[in-house]
Formats: structure tokens, C-alpha cells, sequence
């Protein structure tokens, strides 16, 4: 600096500072305009493999292709069967068809009067804050016997569950993929009508099953009702129906197909 002030005047060396400053900022503006620039995704470069005419190139064809795009994009949860694999599929039917039994046995439980006391609210001083629906500690509104009973099985089948998932016996199938197993090859759209004990026939149960508990929950929702109550419309209220009472129902059916034309 001071080599520059002996050798320049004055008006030169602000000259050469405002030049340095003008240098500077326009590195600088470069360098900031590059992160405006979107990185490249390696997703991206996956997505862009499968296209539109890839994907509808077969009935069915995009259930396998998500498979394989999913397996690009999440290897380590992919070799545990996680996310859109058959493992996934298979044990989320198993699920929805236990789900089926449980609300088929509540129904009948609840029809047959095999709950004590259903309508009688819990007691604060006995199960706490567990039993509050709304309202402040010490009051408020709680729930019915019957839905404490319903919960607390619940929570039983829950618990043998995990239990089965994470612990299984020998002869048990395995929540997750062990390390090196395959997975199954993707069944498609529709997979093979193979009746009996067969992977396919279970596949198809547990697909219903899963669809029946979408269209049951949101005709719930819709009409503003309880579930049971929605799966008891569908079944003519035999589900629902007291002992006894459902024998006209039967009867009448019986009578209506009995004059059904026979074609």
C-alpha cells in the first residue's frame, strides 16, 4: 500500500480500488447466480428411464415398473420388502383380512349381548385420563364400557401380533425380507386365479379385503355413521340383529329367491 501511495497519485489509486470493488462484485454475482441453478437429481434420471408409453406398454405394466423404480430409489428399504414389494402387499392384505374377522366377531358380540354393561360410561377414579374422550382431568365425557372392552382387545391382538411379526416360530412367514432373500415376482393387475391355499388365492383375499375396508370407511364417512353400523346395511342387518331376530330376515330371503323366476 504504501508502495502505492509513493508511486500513484491519488486520483489513481481510487481508480484502482473502484476497479478491484467492480472485479469483486461481479465474481460475486456469478457465484450466487450458480445456486439458482437446480442440482441434477439422480431420481429424476430414474423417472425419466420410464415413460409414458413404458408404462402403459402392457395391462398392468405400471405395477411392475413402480416395483422396479422403487427398488432404484430405495435400495436398503427395498432388500427388507418395505414400500412397494409383494412382502408389503401380502402381509398388508393378511392385516386387512384379520381386520374383517375382528369386526365381524365385534358385530356379533355386540348383537349377542356378550359385552357387560355396553353403555355404561367408565369411571374417571378407576382408569384416569385412558378413559376421556373430551373435557378436563377430573370430568369431561368417557367412554362406554364397550368401547373400552373393544379396545383393550384391540390392543391384545396388537401386542400378538408384533410379537408374531418380529419373533416368529419356525414355521412362520417373516415380517420383513431376511437378508438375501428375493422377493416374489410382482403379481400384475391380475394375478393368477389359482383357488385352494395358494400365494395367488391369497393375494386376491387380501386385495378385497383391503378394498372392502377403503369402500366401508368412506361410506361411513359419508353418510355420517358407524362403521359396524355401515357393514350391518350391507348385510341386510344380520349382523347386528339380536339372537332370534334375524330368523324373518333369513325367511324372507329364502321366500324372495324361492319366487325368483328361474331362467
Amino acid at each position: 500500500l504504501g508502495a502505492l501511495r509513493s508511486n500513484k497519485r491519488p486520483d489513481a489509486l481510487d481508480l484502482d480500488v473502484v476497479t478491484m470493488a467492480r472485479t469483486v462484485a461481479a465474481l460475486a454475482l456469478v457465484a450466487s447466480t450458480t445456486a439458482l441453478v437446480a442440482p441434477v437429481s439422480k431420481v429424476s434420471k430414474v423417472v425419466e428411464k420410464y415413460t409414458d408409453s413404458t408404462l402403459k406398454s402392457s395391462p398392468g405394466g405400471f405395477m411392475e415398473q413402480g416395483t422396479e423404480m422403487f427398488q432404484e430409489q430405495f435400495p436398503e428399504f427395498n432388500s427388507y420388502g418395505w414400500g412397494v414389494s409383494v412382502k408389503a402387499e401380502r402381509w398388508n392384505g393378511r392385516h386387512a383380512m384379520f381386520g374383517w374377522a375382528f369386526i365381524i366377531a365385534t358385530g356379533y358380540c355386540k348383537a349377542h349381548g356378550l359385552i357387560p354393561d355396553p353403555e355404561k360410561m367408565l369411571d374417571f377414579k378407576s382408569w384416569g385420563t385412558l378413559a376421556i374422550i373430551s373435557g378436563g382431568k377430573g370430568g369431561g365425557i368417557t367412554i362406554t364400557n364397550e368401547r373400552a372392552c373393544i379396545l383393550v382387545a384391540n390392543i391384545h391382538f396388537l401386542v400378538v401380533s408384533l410379537c408374531a411379526a418380529f419373533c416368529p416360530l419356525p414355521f412362520q412367514d417373516t415380517l420383513l425380507l431376511e437378508p438375501g432373500e428375493p422377493d416374489e415376482e410382482p403379481a400384475g393387475l391380475v394375478p393368477a386365479f389359482d383357488t385352494g391355499l395358494t400365494p395367488a388365492a391369497e393375494l386376491w383375499n387380501g386385495r378385497l379385503a383391503m378394498l372392502g375396508l377403503i369402500i366401508f370407511a368412506a361410506y361411513s364417512m359419508i353418510y355420517q355413521i358407524p362403521f359396524l353400523n355401515a357393514v350391518d346395511n350391507a348385510l341386510g342387518g344380520l349382523l347386528l340383529a339380536p339372537a332370534g331376530a334375524a330368523a324373518p330376515v333369513v325367511e324372507a330371503a329364502a321366500a324372495v329367491a324361492e319366487a325368483a323366476p328361474v331362467a
